[in-house]
């Protein structure tokens, strides 16, 4: 079973350092997860995300996976871990957050949500308890409750109604959850999601109901969706206030290393976002002197390595102008080389933060580093 330790706190800030047990190993938090929608980390393998990039636990999307492999191919090779060959933990978003991004293709109602696959235009409908059975099938060692996911900005009547029905779908992803047995012979753990908006009062009740609810971990949705970033903030602390401090925090689709960083101090242990390796595909580098493009021109004679200290091979070994002329010569190595060095950079980032914690000088190296992180280079 799912087992959390909250090692220590912080004492200028909320900041938190914890362990979590999983049947495929253990989690050092606060941790980031690099997002693998379809089953892959893009353009990184797994030999890479655990000796370079030093993955602990990595994320699938269940409407992907459902889509695309399908269940019956995920059974047949023993769920995702036996069909990708990830060997340590792995976690599942219900697919709420892909549904609410088909935002022209999908209808929302009571039962669940129909929506047409961005594939091949096929009608599907996902509910609290299919969506259960699917995450049971595909075998992540956390999977999450399905919700909906509001736009930002709601009107408030939107956002309060859709915190409703999230709150209304979690005791049925409950009840079909309990229900039901892991079919691969482990413990899997539901996360219920905080919704809301951007709106206190919501925000406050939806987080009191997901703590009532009694689950092994909480995480708060909602929150990466284009609102300014201290509002972001502003929930979470809120959030992170009302959820029970014995349980691990995931907040969800977050996001530069700053906002982690931020995020942190207020309490949350857990984190995933796509920014690192879309980013990266696209040049853009974060380091910890500040954020590089690496197609400028202005690196095309830095033959310095991309970060010197850093104990993964794609950033010590290879330098700044290297990179630059991948790009510039459209090779695809070289937006492997940036989505690898991003990933091993969140994970060094969030590998000082806990040791600073334990330190208890968290507060204080956080500041500084906020700043140094944001500058562009």
């Amino acid at each position: 079973m799912m087992k959390f330790e909250l090692l220590h706190k912080d004492p200028a800030s909320k900041a938190r350092a914890g362990k979590l047990t999983t049947a495929h190993g253990e989690i050092e938090t606060p941790i980031f997860m690099p997002v693998g929608t379809v089953g892959s980390v893009k353009a990184v393998t797994q030999e890479q995300l655990r000796e370079e990039i030093n993955a602990q636990i990595i994320l699938g999307n269940t409407y992907h996976l459902y889509l695309r492999p399908g269940l019956e191919i995920l059974r047949q090779a023993g769920g995702l871990h036996g069909f990708n060959g990830w060997e340590r933990p792995l976690l599942t978003d219900s697919g709420g957050y892909q549904v609410f991004s088909l935002a022209n293709n999908r209808k929302i109602k009571e039962e669940g949500c129909v929506f047409q696959s961005h594939i091949d235009g096929s009608r599907h409908l996902f509910t609290p308890e299919n969506v259960m059975d699917t995450q049971r099938v595909i075998g992540a060692d956390i999977i999450m409750a399905f919700d909906e996911c509001p736009p930002y900005p709601s009107e408030y009547k939107y956002a309060k109604q859709s915190m409703e029905l999230t709150h209304r779908w979690l005791d049925r992803c409950i009840r079909r959850f309990k229900g039901t047995d892991p079919i691969y012979g482990y413990e899997q753990a539901l996360f219920p999601i905080v919704q809301g908006s951007t709106y206190k009062d919501l925000r406050k009740i939806s987080a009191e109901v997901i703590a009532s609810k009694d689950c092994l971990g909480n995480a708060i949705g909602g929150l990466s969706v284009g609102e300014p970033e201290e509002d972001m903030y502003e929930m979470c602390e809120l959030v992170c206030d009302i959820l029970p401090t014995e349980k691990p925090r995931y907040l969800m689709g977050v996001g530069t290393p700053w906002n982690i960083l931020e995020n942190i101090s207020l309490g949350v242990d857990m984190f995933d976002c796509v920014m690192p390796t879309r980013n990266g595909r696209n040049g853009m580098l974060f380091t910890w002197q500040g954020v590089i493009n690496i197609k400028n021109k202005k690196w095309a004679t830095d033959f310095t390595p991309i970060d010197a200290n850093s104990p993964c091979i794609a950033t010590s070994k290879y330098t700044k102008a290297y990179l630059r002329h991948l790009f510039a010569a459209g090779e695809i190595l070289g937006m492997q080389l940036a989505s690898i060095h991003n990933l091993a950079f969140y994970l060094e980032l969030v590998k000082e933060a806990r040791k600073r914690i334990l330190e208890g000088t968290f507060a204080a190296w956080k500041e500084g580093m906020v700043k140094q992180l944001r500058q562009r280079l």
